[in-house]
């Protein structure tokens, strides 16, 4: 059986729970925005947050996404960037914990950490530093790791790395693999909308976007943007938040409702989402059964701080998937 492939910026995420909006205010960051910081700005904010309760784990989108593929059974490994230090330790025992056959390559730099600001609306800001996850390049991958995958799901965030981006798209066609690509943030859209306008034209098969990423992309909302989108790629997604998901497949659509949730942060729903929708695919379900599938696991992961579910959880979620065919 075929694999999936997950490649992104390999991060624990240190989630925090704030009271106030102006908490980020105070800190500089835009709510609801990804900013890159160095190590020194990191250590600065995590030294302004020490009052506050946190928690941590292994994360990063790609990661994310490939985390819930492993639970639900579906083979799968996960490329990244890391260093032989405490949090490079976590990330690896932490995949393997989540059926997630890590590949990892040590960077010259500490591993990789997002600080993830939770208000109380459920809506989550990152200050992200990259560490040894900026050190990945095109030399750690290779045709033959592409051998027997099926699909290889990229994350947005490795939009500005334009070499390795590339040569994943040209090995992608060489293996005959198809190549998924999430957004990740709006405003990384904003900054690399050319590029990305042009590679997913030419090597991504499945985009996935919520509702900002997608206005981000293309100047346009919801139906008319998941059109645009269409256009450009074999599937196209676009996550509409409490409302679901609009699906295009071969200029057919369909809409994946949303699972019932009381949100506590939304940290992760886009990943999860993912890992849903890349299950379905694997599992040869129809486009709006897909959807659901995504659907379930995002509904499931606001219900919880972080990305991580325990097995209760998890039970249910697979009891619910099954039902789905």
């Amino acid at each position: 059986m075929k694999k999936i492939l997950c490649i992104g910026n390999a991060l624990v995420d240190i989630l925090f729970r704030i009271e106030s909006d102006e908490v980020l205010k105070d800190l500089g960051l835009p709510k609801g925005s990804m900013q890159l910081v160095d190590l020194a700005k990191s250590d600065e904010l995590l030294k302004q947050l020490k009052s506050l309760p946190r928690s941590q784990a292994s994360g990063g989108a790609a990661g994310n996404t490939a985390r819930g593929l492993g639970k639900l059974g579906v083979p799968v490994e996960y490329l990244g960037k890391v260093q032989d230090d405490e949090f490079g330790k976590l990330y690896h025992n932490d995949m393997l914990s989540h059926n997630v056959k890590p590949v990892l390559h040590y960077g010259s730099q500490p591993t990789g950490r997002a600080i993830a600001l939770i208000s109380p609306d459920s809506e989550r800001t990152f200050a992200t530093c990259l560490g040894a996850a900026v050190e990945i390049s095109e030399n750690d991958l290779t045709g033959e790791m592409l051998s027997d995958i099926s699909v290889l799901m990229i994350e947005g965030y490795l939009v500005f790395n334009h070499d390795l981006m590339l040569k994943a798209g040209r090995l992608a066609k060489t293996e005959g693999v198809k190549i998924a690509l999430d957004m990740a943030s709006y405003n990384v859209v904003e900054v690399n909308r050319d590029f990305l306008d042009s590679y997913i034209r030419e090597y991504v098969d499945i985009v996935f976007a919520n509702e900002e990423e997608a206005y981000a992309l293309t100047g346009a909302r919801e139906e008319e943007a998941l059109k645009q989108i269409s256009a450009m790629c074999e599937i196209a997604v676009v996550k509409i938040g409490s409302r679901g998901s609009l699906i295009s497949v071969g200029g057919k659509n369909y809409k994946a409702d949303p699972v019932k949730a009381k949100s506590i942060d939304t940290t992760g729903a886009g990943d999860l989402y993912a890992s849903g929708f890349l299950y379905g695919l694997h599992k040869g379900l129809s486009p709006d059964l897909c959807g659901k599938a995504g659907s379930i696991l995002a509904g499931n992961v606001i219900e919880v701080i972080g990305t991580t579910m325990d097995e209760s959880r998890w039970s249910s979620i697979t009891g619910d998937i099954k039902k789905l065919g």
